[in-house]
């Protein structure tokens, strides 16, 4: 690894220009439909904006912009795979960041997080039904073959909140999604509550209120709730109609996480539509 510090003032200003301009213009490439954002408008420069790229990578926005203005600041092999993964960078780019990060590409990305066998075991058998687990700040740590088929949680999605106020197809698919979004908003505003010494909670809110009107407006209504159990309602575009009823259990053995389990609506033929939705995208 190359200790930047140790550069001359010459070097480090030219590591510090490589590095701004490199990542800019892999921003300046992308659209939000190349990432499965909306569109939306009023965009002054083509490309992706650096909130959106720190919010879908899951680091905040002001240590994002602090890492593309080339400020001398800690970076790890597990946030400049989760940028290179939202530019979509190719290996021999991926490196190219890393180097002027001042890190040793690792010859391979680093492995899901670790994940207790017990708890993986309980969510593969879950299938062929939609599960998956979350942490505290509502990342994904384990999802189910059925639960990308059926949400779209494909390997880009980090977090439960950024997908779907920043993904097309949420929008287009969930039913009622301005009703979905409150209680989602609320949910997180209480889980926020519990954990009052907590800043991840205030800076995740932050960084959504900069790339998602909606998030910001809820959010400044102060709405507040809770979800151990409920429907869900998606209207696939591939199968039709979905209808889930879904149970939150805590996990104890992993404080703040849970486990989010799905049944298709018996009064319904979801089930049916369910395996005809895994057998086309399995």
């Amino acid at each position: 690894m190359v200790d930047i510090s140790r550069l001359p003032a010459e070097a480090r200003q030219r590591r510090r220009v490589e590095l701004r301009e490199f990542l800019r213009t892999r921003r300046a490439r992308l659209t939000p439909a190349d990432v499965g954002m909306p569109a939306g408008g009023g965009r002054r420069t083509p490309g992706l904006r650096r909130e959106e790229v720190a919010v879908l990578a899951g680091v905040g926005v002001s240590w994002y912009t602090w890492l593309e203005q080339g400020r001398e600041i800690n970076v790890s092999a597990d946030v400049l795979d989760a940028i290179a993964r939202v530019l979509r960078l190719d290996p021999a780019e991926r490196e190219h960041l890393y180097l002027l990060s001042g890190l040793n590409p690792p010859p391979a990305r680093p492995a899901e997080r670790g994940v207790p066998d017990a708890v993986r075991r309980v969510i593969d058998a879950w299938m062929p039904k939609p599960a998956y687990v979350v942490d505290r700040h509502w990342d994904f740590v384990a999802v189910n073959t059925a639960a990308r088929a059926v949400f779209g949680y494909d390997e880009a999605a980090h977090n439960c909140l950024v997908s779907f106020f920043t993904s097309a197809r949420h929008r287009t698919e969930w039913d009622d999604w301005h009703d979905v979004a409150r209680a989602i908003v609320g949910h997180f505003r209480a889980d926020a509550a519990r954990y009052p010494g907590d800043p991840e909670f205030g800076r995740i809110a932050d960084d959504m209120c900069a790339v998602s009107p909606e998030f910001a407006a809820i959010w400044a209504e102060h709405p507040i709730g809770s979800a151990g159990q409920g429907v869900k309602v998606l209207d696939n575009p591939e199968v039709g109609r979905l209808t889930f009823e879904y149970t939150s259990l805590p996990l104890p053995d992993l404080p703040g996480h849970r486990m989010i389990l799905h049944t298709p609506d018996a009064a319904t033929d979801t089930e049916a539509r369910l395996a005809r939705l895994l057998a086309v995208t399995v």
